[in-house]
């Protein structure tokens, strides 16, 4: 059987496969890769993994080819099978969250001739699909961004309070603000406001857990509901967040459009409402803005 035939085998994969040489020159990219990224074979083969085009990064944002910490060349360099849960940066701009295992691959004399990787979806798409579908189903869905709407946000917030005094298991609330997102639109047009939106939108929705909750709570805020967490653990998911957005980009604007968030943090009290607990939020996250924006600030309620 030619290399045809496995080549098919390995473009029916749902798990990203592409192989590097030693130079970290790409030269094989699955339609897993392409679907997982939204880059086509042809935009990627024959460039480096070191041109970061994918843009690998660890969860405190740090550019992984940049700091020399690449999973890749450890392998090409004999380090031999590598595994790793990191972030690559989709086409559209927005952060995806990967697990990728990679492995360098000799010749018949024994010598490392490159390496191929495999990646794949760490936190699970088809809950996301269908939790889309669903809010479609119930007009709770924000239509331009895709994940709920401000009616959506603030059912599961009355739920969740619901929860709490029944069971007293606590939950977080995380109010985002776009920084300077006027000027965005003033400088490049609403259209690529829209796609900052979608960016932003995309990486807080698919970097929780399926059970956790983002909805656009209006303009350029999102709220996120974080379920069973103390303040310290939603401190550390705020900041992660915070990192997987400043690190979001759209690449196919020269220079390179970014953004960043500020962000209220609070976690529930015996006494809280619906509209306290978002008023503390909102104030938590003006905060922020006003100790110079791209920051998170928390209380723990008394």
């Amino acid at each position: 059987m030619g290399q045809d035939f496995y080549r098919n085998i390995l473009d029916h994969l749902f798990e990203g496969v592409y192989y590097l040489d030693t130079d970290r020159k790409i030269t094989y990219w699955n339609r897993g890769a392409e679907m997982l990224t939204g880059y086509q074979a042809g935009e990627v083969v024959g460039r480096s993994c070191a041109d970061n085009i994918l843009v690998h990064a660890d969860e405190k944002g740090n550019l992984l080819c940049s700091a020399g910490t690449c999973p890749a060349a450890k392998s090409i360099c004999g380090g031999g099978f590598q595994e790793a849960d990191i972030f690559l940066q989709h086409k559209d701009g927005h952060r995806v969250p990967v697990t990728v295992r990679i492995n360098s691959v000799r010749n018949d004399s024994g010598r490392i001739v490159g390496a191929v990787e495999i990646f794949s979806e760490r936190y699970g798409k088809l809950a996301l699909e269908q939790q889309v579908a669903e809010l479609q189903r119930l007009s709770l869905l924000d239509a331009l961004t895709e994940v709920g709407n401000r009616r959506f946000g603030e059912g599961q917030l009355r739920a969740r309070l619901n929860e709490f005094q029944r069971t007293t298991v606590q939950f977080g609330v995380l109010l985002l603000d776009l920084d300077h997102f006027k000027a965005v639109n003033d400088t490049y047009g609403h259209e690529v406001g829209d796609r900052v939106l979608k960016m932003v939108a995309h990486t807080l929705a698919v970097n929780v857990r399926p059970f956790d909750h983002v909805s656009r709570w209006g303009g350029e805020e999102f709220l996120v509901i974080i379920t069973n967490v103390d303040l310290p653990r939603l401190c550390a998911i705020a900041e992660k967040l915070r990192l997987l957005v400043m690190s979001s980009r759209l690449t196919d604007l020269h220079p390179a459009v970014r953004a960043t968030v500020s962000i209220g943090a609070t976690i529930v009290a015996r006494e809280d409402t619906v509209e306290s607990i978002a008023a503390r939020s909102d104030k938590l996250l003006y905060q922020s803005k006003g100790k110079g924006r791209n920051r998170v600030t928390s209380v723990q309620p008394a």
